[in-house]
């Protein structure tokens, strides 16, 4: 029984692991205003995209945008308070 646990356990935490490090970080540009919005995750609705800003916590939906995957370090360093 003990044995289960513990397999139990280090399966639940292996996925829990895995799926913490699998964010992935956006920089969205509107181009007809230059503002930069950043975020981690991206909607699309035909050519509209819908996220949350994460600097202001605004939800953002743009008619046209340019979307670029970025690493955590940019996300970080462009978001810090």
């Amino acid at each position: 029984m003990r044995d289960a646990r513990v397999i139990a356990s280090t399966a639940l935490l292996a996925i829990v692991l895995v799926t913490a490090g699998c964010t992935t970080y956006y920089r969205v540009t509107d181009p007809s205003s230059g503002k930069i919005f950043y975020t981690t995750d991206v909607k699309r609705s035909g050519s509209a995209v819908m996220f949350k800003d994460a600097k202001s916590g605004s939800d953002v939906t743009l008619q046209a945008s340019e979307v670029t995957e970025i690493t955590s370090d940019d996300f970080n360093k462009n978001t810090a308070k």
